[in-house]
């Protein structure tokens, strides 16, 4: 089994390894090789988390890969495909996270309106000569509206079908959905709101554009976003970093204590399930 967290730097029989870069898992499989570190002929199991990115190259290194178990609910960072061509199992343990993930678009909502993290920030920098213009006013008030690949009939709230719709007819945007071909770029400019509009994102970086993004936050073409992600992990753009109206998380909604313990008991229970010849009763291939 292998343990993917971080390949910049690792140890094996007291000799320390550090490089320049965090390499493709690919490269790192065959430097590790190479170097006599890690028997990849071997290797039946993996436990990764959306950080690593399970390539068909990657798999192509691993003959005898029967399990990849991702912390995770999404499965975007795994190439489902060829896990299928070579009836590779993908089993995903995210636990409860969904409660913790929709705790924080509740608190980066929050924060983007009431600008806490700016006010934060000019305390800091200035003392208590703090800005007038920090106003709650009715920003939570309203109707609740949603949207999705299909009609939810055990949700009340009013169903949109059309994004853009959607869009028009909201002062907020949260979104949660998982990274697909159809929903990469779904919060393009076309979406993004006015000037009064607020974009919370906690599901993955690439359902947004993020240029456009970056774009509409600096000319102030909407009023303010909440990112839990970025496109190109882990990687934030830097014109964001100055900007008030925008608060950024490092894809951190998940990480609770109590979360992080359950998902570690799922991810053993299915490690204990496969070396025990039995299939995991989790398997999760696209949602």
């Amino acid at each position: 089994m292998i343990l993917l967290r971080t390949w910049s730097s690792w140890e094996c029989c007291g000799a320390k390894v550090k490089l320049n870069h965090s390499p493709s898992l690919p490269t790192f499989l065959r430097l590790r090789q190479s170097l006599q570190f890690l028997p990849t002929q071997s290797i039946q199991t993996i436990l990764c988390s959306p950080r690593q990115k399970i390539s068909a190259d990657f798999i192509g290194l691993l003959p005898l890969l029967s399990l990849i178990v991702t912390s995770s609910a999404g499965t975007d960072h795994i190439d489902l495909v060829e896990c299928s061509r070579h009836d590779i199992q993908v089993v995903s343990v995210p636990g409860d996270q969904a409660k913790d993930v929709a705790d924080m678009a509740v608190g980066l909502l929050i924060d983007v309106l009431w600008k806490i993290s700016a006010a934060d920030r000019h305390v800091r920098k200035w003392g208590l000569s703090m800005p007038q213009n920090l106003s709650f006013g009715s920003k939570l008030k309203g109707k609740i509206m949603y949207h999705s690949r299909n009609e939810k009939p055990f949700i009340l709230y009013p169903f949109y079908s059309n994004v853009v719709e959607l869009a028009g007819n909201s002062d907020v945007l949260v979104f949660c959905c998982p990274l697909n071909e159809q929903t990469r770029h779904i919060i393009n400019r076309e979406v993004m709101l006015g000037k009064d509009g607020v974009i919370v994102n906690v599901g993955r970086g690439s359902l947004i554009d993020e240029k456009e993004l970056v774009w509409c936050l600096m000319e102030e073409e909407i009023r303010d976003a909440g990112l839990d992600l970025f496109e190109n992990e882990p990687n934030v753009p830097n014109e964001l970093f100055p900007l008030d109206n925008v608060v950024l998380s490092p894809h951190a909604a998940s990480l609770t204590s109590d979360g992080f313990t359950e998902v570690c008991e799922l991810a053993a229970e299915a490690l204990e399930v496969f070396f025990s010849s039995k299939l995991p009763s989790t398997q999760v291939l696209d949602d």
